[in-house]
């Protein structure tokens, strides 16, 4: 299982003034744990902390086993590596799967293929026949069905309550996930110690049975359509350009980069430092990331409320001081209960960041690309804190762990001064409802795959209100450009004041019509305020160009 709160743009609809200033999100809830009022959300949140769960415990087992078979750094280290690879290398894909297949298939098919992963290690381990290179393969294996399930599992949510409670699904989420974070590691051990890795594998593989069952048994209502099925490489060009022309989307994933910059030395360098400047062994350090997992979860289970009596704003302020200051006690007071506290406080600010930037990454994303959006936040997440990670642990080669503490409070810090440049909202005012244009009219119906198209759009208005009009239509182009246009401008006729031509291209003729079949009610407006300037009785003049030499190509 995923962590659902990794891994919902405002180009559509000027945010909430209020939003924008800081004021806290209306929300009919003080709590997360209200959620659960739902009984799908409830049933899946469940089985999604007992699946998370054996996953954890497959991870000690792992690591255990490695030690066992080939006890070596860089051996126990690759089984790390071989469970987070196909993130980096599949995110983008599994993306672009759960935007174009049924997503509760997909996820049926992802928990399947780790139950069998899972099954098939714990037998060969049973009879001792798992080698350094099977473990790692079969850990590779069990990442593959992780990747797939990321995008997926981020992008049902909105499915499965409220869209106002959809932050605080995100965070009752993460909540689950830290729970079985602290207790997955413990029990793993526990059933290691007793009967060994074999049997850890096995129960991890029993542990997706309860989520296959919950979304075998939800009957998910499929989203029609009349448009040819979007291959992978085209929805991945397509995830991307959403997001390259959605700036609320760009702004949360910029402010996450920022954060992990510096939060990422929590887990880079406390490990080392619990070891080596508070003297404590591996117990010591699970005691450590109990106080986090225990401030993660108080932390989503109020976070509606926090975020209401703070504002985004203010709320992701204090969590990136939060954890500054949670950095700059462990450097300077090299006491275990200060590590203990600061690793609560620590716990606190992370559930509460990151649950409130991926709900603005849910809240800010239409349905059509909810996976590949998705997938984008994951990968940048994991880039994230990878990169965040290495760069620590090579400061600390040079500084020490202690000051290269002291120096990611200081990041954090600095990074503050995006905060005003780079907004998060939760897209309130942001009706992300389907609004279908009519499909075109046209004489002879062209191939799906038949393009490039273009198409223009002709526009008579008066020239005193020019400036008013360049400035909508703007706004128009980065939303034609969002939902498919590879290109897009705007001309004015030199010889007929207030005559202008906006013209756009589209790859082929079946993503024109996915165009149309992306719309939602907030990208109507931007098109009906454009077409208020227009002139007339009649609406603008629209007309669709097929390339000339489609048939020679």
């Amino acid at each position: 299982m995923a962590d659902s709160s990794i891994g919902a743009e405002k180009t559509a609809a000027t945010a909430n003034p209020a939003i924008q200033a800081g004021a806290a999100p209306r929300s009919p809830i003080s709590s997360s744990w209200a959620t659960l009022g739902h009984e799908l959300f409830r049933v899946l949140w469940i089985a999604s902390v007992a699946s998370n769960v054996g996953t954890m415990m497959q991870e000690v087992g792992a690591s255990w086993l490695m030690t066992q078979l080939a006890p070596s750094p860089l051996m126990v280290a690759l089984i790390q590596t071989a469970g987070a690879l196909p993130v980096f290398l599949l995110s983008l894909v599994s993306g672009a799967l759960a935007d174009i297949v049924d997503r509760r298939r997909l996820l049926i098919f992802s928990q399947a293929w780790m139950l069998v992963a899972a099954a098939g290690l714990g037998i060969l381990t049973v009879f001792h026949l798992t080698s350094p290179l099977i473990l790692l393969n079969f850990t590779f294996l069990l990442g593959l069905g992780n990747a797939l399930t990321g995008p997926a599992w981020n992008a049902i949510v909105p499915e499965l309550v409220p869209r106002a409670e959809v932050g605080a699904a995100v965070s009752i989420n993460s909540v689950g996930y830290n729970v079985a974070r602290a207790a997955g590691p413990a029990l793993g051990g526990l059933v290691v110690a007793a009967v060994g890795s074999g049997a850890v594998f096995l129960l991890n593989a029993a542990s997706f049975l309860g989520v296959i069952v919950v979304f075998y048994r939800w009957h998910r209502k499929p989203r029609k359509s009349v448009m040819p099925t979007e291959r992978v490489v085209g929805a991945m060009r397509a995830g991307w350009r959403y997001v390259a022309h959605a700036p609320a989307i760009r702004s949360t994933l910029f402010r996450l980069s920022l954060f992990m910059l510096g939060a990422s030395a929590f887990w880079g360098l406390v490990p080392l430092f619990a070891r080596q400047h508070l003297g404590r062994g591996a117990a010591g350090y699970g005691v450590l990331l109990g106080f986090f997992g225990t401030g993660a979860v108080m932390s989503g289970s109020i976070l509606p409320r926090m975020q209401r009596w703070l504002g985004i704003k203010r709320l992701l302020i204090s969590t990136t001081l939060l954890t500054a200051g949670a950095l700059v006690l462990m450097a300077l007071w090299r006491h275990f209960p200060v590590a203990c506290a600061a690793a609560f406080a620590a716990g606190v600010a992370w559930t509460a960041a990151f649950s409130t930037f991926n709900t603005s990454v849910q809240l800010n994303t239409a349905a059509w690309v909810r996976g590949r959006v998705m997938a984008f936040y994951q990968l940048t997440y994991f880039a994230a804190l990878g990169v965040g990670s290495a760069l620590w642990g090579t400061v600390a080669e040079h500084v020490g762990i202690p000051r290269s503490l002291l120096v990611a409070a200081v990041a954090l810090a600095v990074g503050l001064f995006a905060v005003a440049r780079y907004p998060v909202d939760f897209g309130e005012g942001l009706n992300l409802a389907p609004s279908y244009r009519p499909i075109p009219v046209v004489m002879n119906e062209p191939q799906p795959e038949q393009g490039p198209v273009l198409i223009t759009v002709e526009y008579r208005i008066d020239p005193q209100r020019a400036g008013e009009f360049t400035s909508a239509m703007l706004e128009l182009g980065r939303f034609r450009r969002r939902d498919g246009a590879v290109d897009w401008g705007l001309f004015e006729d030199v010889a007929e004041q207030g005559r202008y031509l906006e013209t756009f291209v589209v790859e082929s003729w079946g993503e024109h019509l996915r165009q149309h079949e992306r719309t939602t009610v907030a990208d109507r407006q931007i098109s009906e305020r454009a077409n208020s300037f227009h002139l007339g009785d009649t609406p603008p003049t629209v007309s669709h160009h097929l390339y000339a030499y489609h048939q020679e190509a």
